[in-house]
């Protein structure tokens, strides 16, 4: 990519070429933020499905085991072992997306303190525009405990109908190994329990389910009811 900034391409430096990147995907996810998006076609809805993404397999052992993968290579999302996954598509460098990071960091815990979630629902992010290097060191300086996946050529957030950031996808998981789509929002995020109450909500799960101990069910009993069991 030439520099935005000189028509001499021998005088470029590594770190002028990487802020000219962040200005760009800055710039093209600020406008579809704000700009009307023109694949409505493709945009997740409620009740429909998600394109086929792969994402390659953690090499973080702790990530592997969060989601329930083995092995080496790509793995596709419904193959995440959980009855539901709430997915954060987002740009390290956007400013509303930045400050939803502690209010994540803060539902992951609030699901993995739970002991009728725990298991049940998994979180990951999508960073559209960013590399693997600057994830980490995102998740560092943010103490994100759950998986971040690079987007960097954009190609995911184009599969999702270039929506708008930050947009999260809530989708579940059903027995026959399909899965749904039961809620998206888009913007900010503060308040991490009344989002979840959404997020449980979406599920089929009520608020008095939240306090009873989930009750023992055979392996082929029926999941219609859309409860996380």
């Amino acid at each position: 990519m030439s520099s935005l900034f000189s028509s001499r391409p021998e005088r470029r430096t590594p770190r002028l070429d990487k802020a000219v990147t962040s200005l760009v995907a800055i710039a093209f996810l600020s406008f579809t933020l704000h700009a009307p998006v023109f694949a409505a076609s493709l945009l997740p809805v409620k009740g429909g499905k998600l394109p086929v993404i792969s994402l390659p397999v953690p090499k973080d052992s702790n990530e592997k085991n969060y989601l329930g993968l083995s092995g080496k290579g790509v793995f596709k999302i419904p193959q995440i072992k959980a009855k539901g996954v709430l997915i954060k598509i987002f740009n390290l460098y956007c400013p509303v997306c930045q400050s939803t990071a502690s209010a994540m960091a803060e539902l992951y815990r609030q699901i993995e303190h739970h002991p009728d979630l725990k298991g049940k629902m998994k979180l990951i992010g999508i960073a559209a525009g960013n590399s693997l290097l600057e994830i980490e060191v995102f998740k560092q300086n943010n103490h994100i405990p759950f998986p971040i996946f690079p987007d960097e050529d954009f190609k995911i957030h184009q599969a999702l109908g270039e929506v708008r950031i930050p947009f999260f996808i809530a989708i579940r998981m059903n027995g026959d190994g399909s899965h749904e789509v039961v809620q998206t929002h888009l913007g900010g995020l503060t308040e991490a329990k009344a989002f979840l109450d959404l997020i449980v909500e979406a599920y089929g799960m009520s608020q008095q389910d939240l306090f009873l101990t989930e009750a023992a069910s055979s392996p082929g009993e029926s999941q219609s009811n859309g409860k996380l069991k």
